[in-house]
């Protein structure tokens, strides 16, 4: 099978990649495992909210005091506005409805009610400029019962500690009510897909209105809309106080939804996805990589001019580790680590974890390196890079999105 270009991984990265790619007329190829860390994000999308351990207003500032051997760095000029104005078109084309602006970050709601700083947010979600705009603002909190992934007491506590006056409720329907007759059932993603029926989101809009009167806004789990957003329309219409998302611990609704926003987008356009199927070898020659194998293909080479590695970190398997070293595990290319393994890691948990920042080696255009020579068609892209600690300077989606955008240029100028 023959591509354009093949792009190894289905996160956030390897679709931006390959979406910029088959607007362009590329005949791209999608190798992916199935589920991607879209799975744990919120429904935001983060340029740079931390450096150095302060919390960051406004990222383009932010961004030019990072350390060279930051991926950011290694997109020169005013390349990185255009692609970050790239990044935002191209959410929007794929049907994603977003708010806030690359010059300013607002706040979201993590599950436990912290405030985290952000680029982007799905227009359903609870977000806030600052966290004084609470203050004195009576909230009701209505769960569904028996739903144990949104910690209301958490969130609670936390909405207090901004200064709203917050109450608590839950509520079920019959429908709901069948849910939880099995306590592996009742997660976010289920919930969903009971409550994908209209006539199951007006029982919940009803219940809802049964125990929300006299209150500013009513907050609710995220567990509503995985592939459209046609059922928070409706239970917005159908609810008389003004309704409010926050995320719920994973398995997350919103980062699915995004997940199967931009696979729905890359399909359309014509993208080959390979599904559930994973790189196991590459054939390099003369200092290029003219083909690669599947587990699932087994002896069927798949060509192409070029190749993006976007397979993540550690919680992805795009980087393992042994006592001895840290490698990657499709190439072997060479990586960046320290190789003390005592360094690795701080024992404070909360301190900043050295390996959080480990990768793969590339060069300023993300061209991989292997064996101490440049592989001219074998780009690496997103949280598999070094020199970067997602956690740290909550970046990772930035990260992702801006270096797939990068690399899908350097491909498009060939």
């Amino acid at each position: 099978m023959k591509f354009d270009t093949i792009i190894i991984g289905g996160g956030l990265s390897g679709l931006t990649c390959a979406a910029m790619l088959v607007k362009s007329g590329h005949k791209v190829g999608l190798v992916t495992a199935g589920q991607s860390t879209l799975h744990f994000n919120s429904g935001s999308f983060e340029l740079l909210g931390c450096n150095k351990g302060e919390a960051v207003e406004k990222p383009l500032e932010a961004i030019k005091q990072l350390d060279e051997g930051h991926p950011y760095c290694k997109i020169k000029g005013e390349k990185l506005e255009t692609y970050i104005e790239e990044a935002e078109n191209l959410l929007a084309e794929a049907g994603l409805k977003l708010k806030g602006n690359k010059e300013k970050n607002h706040l979201r709601l993590s599950p436990i009610g912290t405030t985290q700083p952000a680029w982007l947010t799905l227009e359903n979600l609870l977000t806030l400029e600052t966290a004084e705009e609470l203050k004195g603002k009576k909230l009701l909190l209505a769960n569904i019962e028996g739903f144990l992934d949104w910690p209301v007491p958490y969130l609670s506590d936390s909405l207090q500690t901004m200064g709203a006056d917050v109450k608590e409720a839950t509520f079920t329907t019959k429908e709901l009510e069948f849910a939880r007759e099995s306590p592996t059932e009742m997660r976010a993603t289920n919930i969903a897909k009971y409550l994908s029926k209209p006539q199951h989101v007006t029982d919940v809009a009803r219940e809802i209105n049964r125990i929300s009167t006299d209150f500013d806004a009513v907050l609710l789990p995220a567990v509503l809309g995985l592939t459209s957003d046609d059922a928070v329309k409706l239970l917005r219409k159908s609810i008389h106080t003004p309704i409010e998302f926050v995320a719920t611990m994973p398995p997350s609704v919103p980062g699915i939804y995004i997940q199967n926003k931009l696979r729905a987008f890359i399909q359309e356009q014509g993208a080959v996805i390979l599904n559930s199927d994973t790189v196991d070898n590459g054939i390099f020659e003369d200092g290029r990589l003219t083909a690669i194998t599947t587990e699932k293909l087994e002896e069927t080479r798949l060509t192409a001019d070029q190749y993006v590695l976007a397979t993540g970190s550690f919680i992805s398997g795009g980087l393992v580790s042994n006592y001895l070293k840290v490698s990657e595990p499709v190439f072997n290319l060479d990586v960046e680590a320290t190789e003390n393994r005592e360094q690795w890691t701080s024992e404070y948990l909360f301190d900043e974890q050295q390996y959080m920042a480990f990768g793969v080696k590339t060069d300023d255009d993300f061209h991989t390196i292997k064996d101490g020579k440049t592989i001219e068609n074998l780009f690496a892209i997103g949280s598999v890079l070094s020199g970067n600690n997602s956690i740290k300077q909550a970046n990772g989606t930035g990260v992702s999105m801006l270096t797939a955008i990068a690399v899908a240029h350097h491909i498009l100028n060939k």
